[in-house]
């Protein structure tokens, strides 16, 4: 009786002691709040519970995570969809599994211009060549009767760089994401907001569909296939964290942010996560219509996605959202 009394015991401590899978995600500027969902499911403990022990890496922007994938120093990049269709244009295959957002949330703005068609010969701030924001600002351009020559690009970074970069008058118009646009606008009441992508009518006049995939997880499609359980997991603690949001107010969600994610303008704060609410995914999945919106875009600014035949099934996955 003592053995199996001692057999239970070992066997109830084996189950509780359960290892957590250890997951490394990189974000490509963590503090945007387009990738908040990421931090806050950390922040809500989502991942402990779904049994995965998470590591989130800061990296300066979306094309270094993609570096830190691709060079194995990490599992699983937060950035944006756009990049699994670069990489399938050449030849290799990343697999995105979760939408965190149904709207990009970046905004063209100058401080004097009004016009995009007016922007020709003018310099314009993107984060980094090659990065999201400079291919859709070679699209919007593009859009409205110019070439992407028509203007010159500065890198700005997106957040307290550009805001440097914008309020300085050091570039002539800039692509920006809050909190960092919150801020400019602030110190710029009469700033120019020339196309944006943070509500369903701006999507709409600016893509032409209902959404537009932007911030995902995504890995290589040999981890995905092989660590499935992993990355349903992850898809699990996404969703719910964008479902807490949806059904908190934004003091709820400031409060669970990291201190140095929030500002001391308290109102300021609300108001860009009132903003960023209404840009969540409903549901985490991927639409055909929406990534080829994707395609379209990136078209404009990458030769090989313009001239390679991709299939964008195998760059997007919905079977592991829960």
């Amino acid at each position: 009786m003592l053995t199996r009394i001692v057999l239970c015991f070992l066997l109830l401590a084996g189950c509780s002691g359960r290892k957590e899978a250890g997951v490394r995600i990189a974000i490509g500027g963590q503090a945007q709040l387009i990738y908040l969902p990421a931090t806050l499911a950390q922040e809500l403990g989502f991942y402990k519970e779904a049994g995965l022990d998470v590591t989130l890496l800061d990296f300066p922007g979306g094309a270094k995570s993609l570096e830190a994938l691709m060079g194995g120093s990490t599992d699983v990049v937060c950035g944006f969809y756009d990049h699994t269709i670069q990489m399938a244009a050449q030849g290799k295959d990343l697999r995105a599994f979760v939408a965190m957002l149904r709207y990009p949330g970046l905004v063209l703005v100058s401080p004097t211009i009004g016009r995009i068609e007016d922007l020709k010969g003018k310099t314009v701030g993107v984060s980094a060549p090659g990065s999201s924001t400079h291919m859709f600002l070679n699209y919007v351009l593009v859009a409205h009767g110019l070439k992407p020559e028509d203007v010159s690009n500065a890198s700005i970074g997106m957040s307290a760089t550009a805001v440097g970069a914008v309020t300085h008058n050091k570039v002539d118009a800039a692509i920006m994401t809050d909190p960092a646009l919150a801020i400019v606008r602030k110190q710029m009441p009469g700033l120019h907001i020339l196309a944006d992508t943070r509500t369903a009518e701006g999507v709409r006049a600016v893509f032409g569909v209902e959404s537009y995939p932007s911030a995902v997880l995504y890995s290589k499609a040999e981890w995905v296939e092989k660590n499935r359980e992993t990355a349903k997991e992850l898809a699990l603690a996404i969703t719910r964290t964008l479902s807490w949001m949806r059904s908190h107010t934004t003091e709820e969600i400031r409060a669970k942010m990291p201190a140095s994610f929030r500002t001391e303008d308290v109102q300021t704060d609300v108001e860009v996560l009132r903003t960023a609410q209404g840009m969540l995914s409903a549901d985490g999945k991927f639409t055909a219509e929406a990534v080829e919106a994707v395609q379209k875009v990136m078209s404009v600014s990458v030769e090989a996605v313009r001239n390679t035949k991709i299939d964008l099934g195998k760059t997007y996955t919905n079977e592991l959202i829960p």
